[in-house]
């Protein structure tokens, strides 16, 4: 549909919703959310197919208003937090899948450094990992447990101290951002080149296959969402950089907001992954079968909900808002 046909058919039913919204009108609950709802179908509609254009900025506007009167002075209801990560950021997160995909790419990009360095010089493995780590992993490896660092530390400290951590990382990954992007790519560089030499030497050192089965357990989870954290620090930096139709501080506003909403989105994950790293990744003797499995299913669990899950959801966001009425020419 063109975006005048579009127009034209909604235009009423907008500019009724915003009288009602300026002339405080009193309006059931109920109805009042069923009007937020289709606005914002319309909204997904347009940002899909007019994304640069007059109506988004005019609906998104129209929406945020809807918003604010809907949830000003009220309790929040005891799902909303359910609400949030099953499907508010799942829909948001569909729109920065360009961004996700930068991220992945920087992050693969500089492994491949991490990787390459460490196979052409001798001493980078130690300049980036440490020579106490270098030896202490090296007697392991003698010793024929070349994962026994994981079993050194009492799990419920070490669950506590890589989790705080992790969300350390993924917070300087984001605020990063502020630097039009280019803080956020050193973080995702820092920890690529880290694994990349990492994973090296492991496999120099004739145990790789040891160190996949078990450093992964906990790394699937982390390293993606470290990348994810990345997306978060892209978005801002983008929104200073890119800020389109929008003011300037609009934009960073907005990427603020949606940036905290990804770092947020991670924080479960980032927890679930120092919970392997404390208490399941030192089980260095459990059956090969059952390591695959838990790292099979993190890397399902991770690609569902950050890159097939808003596609779904969005399929059937944009479904709703092509319903009556409204069809593609």
């Amino acid at each position: 549909m063109r975006e005048a046909a579009f127009v034209k058919q909604n235009k009423d039913k907008w500019l009724k919703f915003e009288s009602l919204l300026q002339n405080n009108k009193t309006l059931a609950p109920k109805d009042l959310s069923a009007l937020y709802i289709e606005v914002s179908d319309h909204l997904s509609y347009a940002r899909t197919f007019y994304p640069e254009s007059n109506t988004v900025i005019y609906l998104n506007g129209l929406a945020s208003q809807a918003h604010q009167k809907i949830y000003r002075n009220k309790k929040e209801p005891g799902n909303r937090f359910i609400s949030f990560y099953l499907k508010e950021f799942p829909l948001l997160f569909y729109s920065f899948r360009k961004q996700l995909m930068l991220s992945f790419i920087i992050f693969s990009l500089f492994v491949g450094v991490g990787v390459f360095s460490a196979a052409t010089d001798g001493a980078f493995v130690r300049s980036i990992l440490g020579d106490s780590y270098v030896n202490m992993t090296l007697e392991n490896i003698a010793n024929n447990d070349p994962m026994a660092v994981y079993k050194e530390m009492a799990s419920s400290d070490m669950f506590l101290g890589i989790t705080i951590n992790n969300i350390r990382v993924g917070l300087f990954a984001f605020t990063l951002g502020i630097l039009g992007g280019i803080g956020t790519a050193f973080i995702l560089m820092q920890n690529a080149v880290m694994l990349g030499s990492f994973q090296y030497f492991f496999y120099d050192k004739g145990v790789f296959w040891e160190s996949v089965r078990t450093i992964w357990i906990h790394g699937t989870i982390e390293i993606s969402v470290i990348i994810v954290a990345g997306c978060a620090g892209l978005v801002l930096g983008k929104s200073i950089l890119f800020p389109q139709t929008y003011s300037r501080l609009k934009s960073f506003t907005m990427g603020v907001k949606n940036g905290l909403k990804i770092v947020v989105s991670t924080i479960p994950f980032f927890i679930i992954a120092g919970f392997l790293e404390g208490f399941v990744t030192r089980l260095t003797e459990m059956p090969v079968w059952l390591s695959v499995l838990i790292i099979l299913s993190s890397l399902c669990l991770v690609l569902y909900y950050y890159v097939i899950y808003p596609a779904i959801l969005h399929k059937s966001h944009l479904k709703s808002a092509n319903g009556p009425g409204i069809h593609s020419v």
